[in-house]
């Protein structure tokens, strides 16, 4: 296998990250680098904060600091938001570091050796009130192709089509709501995609077999509406000075420098331990990386087509993404997540509810792939009820305790198994090796469908042999079927660890064993695990895994985090 390179769309900085972006590119990166780990492949998945821009001098001006200490804050925010939620980055980096300003200028320089930089007098929204040139972010008016009235100045998040400022009809300052706007010219240096097109097109079509249809139909999009030069600097104070004579006053447009991102941040990790790392094995010349970058889909536009034609015009070997797993939004009770208006669960406040694995899961088997999702406290609930408290969690209580209570806190010896077993192991085989198969194609949903399928099997078996009633008549039948079952446990631990890897470690424990002293994914055999825990292994029952979600409790939570108005 080769060495897998994760990323995840950086999330900005000033942005406090609420359940659609965990779901739409933070949350499924970290299950797939957990899969692929426990399949034993070499793996390197990069996380990090996004931070150059108007709207980190807009926020760090609002909180009365320091763009460079505003954007530690956050960063350190950020950072812990995602343990909390388990997130196992191997670095969680930022670009405004040091590393990626070297980068960032080594690209952009390859980039106007090659002709692929041009110069032009552009036309810029001046608000007069705020006394400054607005990011394209900034601005926000209706969109003149599909009428969305808040679309912001570099994308219509309703059409996705990209557009420039002066584009917008009716635009409005979001910083002062200040329409009192006026057009100004500046100079600026733009990326020059008609040039590179070719080649971009070329690339692209090595990809239509293998990225997803909402990826490869966006790119398919950008390129029958005909590329435009992109500008890539901005007549800002926050980022990196361009190293062009004649532009040292101006910087890097952040989404010029935000993807280089991932190749800065690699860069960060390999700089901690230079004897042992070279981020080099992973982003030049690396034809044993495979690369998947997850996302929302109003990222892929970027990822399609602006990185790679950067990456394409250095004419060096970077590498590029080989799979784009893109996802649609995540709407909060039918519409959608507002701090400022007290609408949505925010990621920071969901572990404060509930443990990380109950919205793990939650957010995996509902991920919305193809189609936007509603998130809802009813559905939340219900899905916790139901699949976490009602047939994983259910199934290790009730082994345990009738194991602990009917024979002793013990795997038990038993005799042989039967067909019963056998057509069990068949049946659980069948469903584990569908849920390899989709957790490696990342088709996320379909793959818990078949989580869930494995514990529910569980669940038949036990009701179908009766071991409380079996007991009575032949002790030694019910203790190889609660000796199977008892093994189930465990093998439920290790299946689900990707999606839920403390409720794993918890289940693990009870058999005094942990993920890191057991067998991980790879070839995994149900005929060899079903055995592994011998008899005479003590447990312990300990609490229910999970806790009901009581209807009372619903209703305060969505009076607390809004409904939809």
């Amino acid at each position: 296998m080769p060495k897998i390179l994760i990323t995840s769309a950086l999330p900005y900085i000033n942005g406090v990250p609420h359940l659609g972006h965990m779901v739409g590119c933070l949350l499924p990166s970290d299950v797939y680098a957990r899969f692929m780990r426990m399949q034993e492949n070499e793996v390197l998945y990069i996380v990090g904060t996004d931070e150059h821009g108007t709207t980190s001098e807009v926020g760090a001006l609002k909180a009365g600091m320091k763009v460079e200490d505003y954007c530690l804050m956050n960063h350190k925010r950020h950072y812990q938001t995602y343990k909390d939620f388990n997130l196992s980055f191997d670095y969680f980096g930022r670009t405004s570091s040091e590393q990626n300003k070297e980068l960032t200028y080594r690209i952009f320089e390859a980039l106007d050796k090659n002709g692929f930089i041009e110069e032009r007098v552009v036309k810029q929204i001046y608000s007069i009130d705020d006394q400054m040139f607005l990011a394209d972010r900034y601005i926000t008016g209706t969109c003149p192709y599909c009428g969305y009235d808040k679309a912001r100045g570099d994308q219509c998040e309703n059409c996705t089509k990209v557009l420039e400022p002066t584009d917008l009809i009716n635009p409005k300052s979001t910083i002062s709501g200040s329409t009192n706007l006026e057009v100004r010219e500046s100079k600026h240096l733009f990326l020059n995609l008609p040039k590179i097109e070719p080649t971009l097109r070329e690339w692209l079509k090595t990809k239509e077999a293998f990225w997803p249809e909402v990826a490869y139909s966006i790119a398919l999009k950008w390129l029958k509406e005909g590329l435009e030069p992109r500008c890539i600097t901005r007549d800002l104070k926050w980022g990196f000075p361009v190293n062009k004579k004649g532009y040292e006053d101006k910087v890097f447009y952040v989404w010029f420098d935000a993807p280089i991102g991932y190749i800065g941040i690699t860069k960060q990790w390999a700089d901690e331990d230079p004897q042992n790392r070279d981020w080099k094995d992973w982003w030049y010349d690396a034809k044993d990386v495979y690369y998947v970058e997850f996302m929302g889909k109003d990222n892929v536009p970027y990822h399609t087509i602006t990185f790679p034609a950067t990456l394409l015009g250095t004419g060096e070997p970077y590498k590029k993404v080989d799979f784009l797993k893109g996802a649609s939004y995540l709407t909060y009770e039918g519409g959608k997540f507002s701090k400022s208006e007290n609408r949505g669960i925010f990621a920071e406040d969901a572990v404060k509810e509930f443990p990380a694995d109950y919205w793990r899961y939650f957010l995996m088997s509902n991920m919305p792939e193809s189609s936007d999702t509603n998130f809802s406290f009813d559905l939340f609930a219900g899905t916790v009820n139901k699949d976490l408290n009602g047939v994983l969690g259910n199934f290790a209580q009730r082994v345990l305790k009738m194991t602990a209570s009917k024979i002793g806190s013990f795997v038990p010896q038993g005799s042989n198994m039967t067909d019963e077993e056998q057509t069990l192991i068949t049946t659980l085989q069948e469903h584990i090796n569908l849920y390899f198969k989709y957790m490696k194609e990342m088709e996320f949903r379909k793959a818990l469908a078949e989580l869930r399928s494995i514990w529910v099997e569980g669940n038949n078996y036990i009701a179908r042999t009766e071991p409380w009633v079996v007991i009575k008549e032949n002790e030694e039948r019910a203790a190889t079927i609660l000796r199977v079952c008892l093994n189930l446990i465990r093998i439920f631990a290790i299946l689900s660890a990707p999606v839920m890897p403390n409720t794993a470690e918890k289940m693990l424990g009870k058999f005094g064993l942990s993920l890191d002293t057991s067998r991980g994914l790879k070839d995994f055999n149900v005929q060899k695990e079903i055995d592994f825990l011998k008899p005479g292994t003590p447990f312990e029952v300990g609490d229910m895994l999970f806790e009901r979600i009581a209807p009372e409790r619903v209703i305060e939570l969505q009076e607390k985090y809004g409904r939809s108005k």
